[in-house]
């Protein structure tokens, strides 16, 4: 198991463009490979967390590793091409911030996601509410873009242990 540190909130590399994944080769496989280990360790240490994009553990490429209970899903070079008219207000954390505070922002409530997969299938889908919001907030992370970016309002962030108490 290869686990690697996650950047946190201040390193400058989380500010960085992605490149894009042009060769499907040993490289894509240590990514893939590394987002697996480390994100499920995140998970199991965070108890929180469902996905992690490759920039926050170092690798400036364009790769989502989405991990649940019932599905497993690598993005390769994801693209937003619609995003819904409305939005909703979502509380928002990341490893980024050691899961340590959130912050109220709005989100699409639905997009939809051009992407390829590790076998170079490529792929669209429609991602509505909470999946919309953890897709976008991934994506982002590939641009440079931090949930703190959104946040408008100072009243609009909490730490964790309150969140927990509020709302979990």
């Amino acid at each position: 198991m290869a686990t690697r540190d996650v950047l946190m909130i201040g390193n400058p590399e989380l500010r960085e463009k992605s490149l894009e994944i042009v060769d499907y080769d040993m490289e894509l496989e240590q990514i893939a490979r590394d987002l697996k280990d480390t994100l499920s360790y995140l998970q199991k240490i965070k108890k929180i967390g469902r996905a992690l994009a490759a920039p926050q553990i170092g690798y400036m490429k364009r790769v989502i590793l989405y991990n649940s209970s019932d599905l497993r899903l690598l993005m390769i070079n994801p693209v937003i091409i619609k995003k819904s008219d409305e939005m909703f207000d979502v509380w928002d954390s990341c490893f980024s911030f050691d899961v340590q505070f959130f912050v109220n922002i709005k989100r699409h409530k639905s997009i939809i996601v051009q992407f390829f997969d590790e076998n170079c299938r490529l792929h669209e889908r429609l991602y509505e509410d909470n999946l919309s919001e953890l897709v976008q907030h991934e994506i982002d992370h590939l641009d440079g873009v931090l949930a703190t970016d959104y946040l408008r309002d100072q009243q609009k962030i909490i730490m964790r242990s309150e969140w927990e108490r509020r709302y979990r």
